[in-house]
């Protein structure tokens, strides 16, 4: 309490010590006005005093002062004769207009709306760039129109509507891809196309500054760029005014589409790659062994080692001939059943991959199906294409899971086909030879034949 009662106090005795000083400035401020009245009254009262003892300096200023008055009087005479004919010629249109205000409102209500649907459905027209300008926009501020208005409106349309079928050649500052700004030549046809270099052109910005579109394709640059060229009269244009353009933009690459697979879709090529690579070793072996096959055929009785059938009639010809057919046919098919795991080498991991492909590309799919159900789940389903470019990146997987697994599949079936006519040829031959050998033991041996003896 103590200390709050010494601040009002202080507070009080602040104010009192500045009464003096502001009373003192308020004193100053009216003596000077006081100076400054008896200056003007002292200058005027010497004036008087200078016109009086000269009667004709009076005589002069008063003449003066009725020519001034004269001349003022006949300006606003004609002040108030022109304001009575505007006047008239206001409550004449008045006239005119309560005659015929409602055709009139409704004329100007139309071109007052059209003129701001041109303006704005021609906005990003390429009949801009390098053409007429756009009619001006009307306002609903202007109760009635002008003839100079409507005679600009109607001379805009009319330029506009012969630009659309003009071609206009034009230099131009065009922004590249990354977005560097260089001075081109750029053709203008209509107010479908506008490119430069075979590139087709696009506006962006709120100053519509011209960039090359994100993706032309090959064949229509080419066309385009010959036809700027002058080489050809064929031209490419896009009647959806870019939308086309757009979409193939938006269209991605293969390998585009192959990184949209993230780290399953990887893994899934890997595999295939990995599969084929296996695939192409073992097929061009059995290719070797084939080779080596029919040049053994050819040369039976010369057995050699780089050859299943020649290691396998080596091993049968060094057999002892004490053995029972059984143990023949027995020693034979060991030596045929250590011959195959060389022809059948690759076929079990081939056939793998090619089971294993497409359940690693579903796996993809479902986890990129749960990662697009969690955005639907933070986003909402405003935006279909946030959903179609979710679902389509998981699909990815189960393309490249499909596009792994057939040519796996084709390889396996290959390599399949060509052991299993090698082996067929194996034990062909070495039915053959093991049916000659038996049947040399098992032919009756011929009777000794006994000469006459001659005395």
């Amino acid at each position: 309490m103590r200390h709050g009662a010494m601040i009002v106090v202080g507070a009080l005795v602040a104010t009192l010590m500045l009464l003096p000083a502001q009373a003192q400035d308020d004193q100053s401020t009216i003596e000077t006005l006081q100076a400054d009245r008896q200056a003007d009254l002292a200058r005027d009262n010497q004036r008087l005093a200078a016109l009086v003892e000269d009667p004709e300096a009076l005589e002069k200023a008063l003449e003066e002062a009725q020519s001034e008055f004269a001349d003022v009087q006949e300006r606003r005479q004609a002040l108030e004769k022109r304001k009575e004919t505007q006047q008239e010629r206001q409550n004449t249109l008045a006239d005119r207009r309560d005659e015929q205000g409602s055709d009139l409102d409704a004329v100007r209500d139309v071109l007052i709306n059209q003129s701001s649907e041109l303006r704005d459905s021609l906005h990003d027209s390429w009949l801009t760039l390098g053409g007429p300008e756009l009619p001006p926009r009307l306002a609903e501020k202007d109760r009635v129109l002008k003839p100079g208005q409507l005679e600009t409106l109607a001379d805009r349309l009319m330029l506009l509507t012969a630009a659309t079928g003009e071609g206009v050649r034009l230099q131009a500052f065009v922004a590249d891809h990354s977005g560097e700004r260089s001075r081109q030549d750029v053709i203008r046809l209509g107010d479908f196309l506008a490119f430069s270099d075979g590139e087709m052109l696009r506006r962006q910005g709120e100053d519509d500054r011209l960039m090359v579109s994100e993706k032309t394709p090959a064949k229509a640059r080419k066309i385009l760029s010959a036809f700027q060229q002058g080489e050809t009269n064929q031209v490419v244009l896009d009647p959806t005014k870019g939308k086309v353009i757009d979409a193939l933009a938006q269209q991605p690459t293969l390998m585009e589409r192959f990184h949209q697979g993230g780290a399953v879709g990887y893994v899934v090529v890997a595999l295939g790659a990995l599969g084929l690579l296996v695939a192409l070793v073992q097929y061009l072996y059995l290719l070797k062994v084939t080779f080596a096959l029919r040049r053994q055929r050819k040369h039976m009785q010369a057995l050699k080692d780089d050859n299943p059938l020649g290691r396998v009639l080596k091993r049968f010809r060094n057999l002892s001939r004490e053995h029972a057919p059984e143990a023949l046919e027995a020693r034979l098919d060991e030596a045929l059943l250590a011959e195959m795991p060389r022809l059948e080498r690759g076929q079990a991991l081939v056939k793998l991959l090619a089971a294993i492909a497409p359940l690693l590309g579903l796996l993809g799919t479902v986890t990129g199906m749960i990662v697009t159900f969690q955005s639907i789940t933070v986003f909402g389903t405003g935006d279909p294409q946030l959903m179609a470019g979710g679902i389509s990146q998981a699909l990815v997987t189960t393309v490249l899971g499909l596009i792994t697994a057939v040519p796996l599949l084709f390889a396996h079936t290959a390599l399949t086909s060509r052991s299993r006519h090698l082996v067929g040829v194996l034990e062909g031959q070495a039915s053959a030879v093991l049916a000659e050998r038996l049947m040399q033991e098992n032919a009756p041996q011929p009777e000794p034949r006994h000469e006459p003896v001659v005395a």
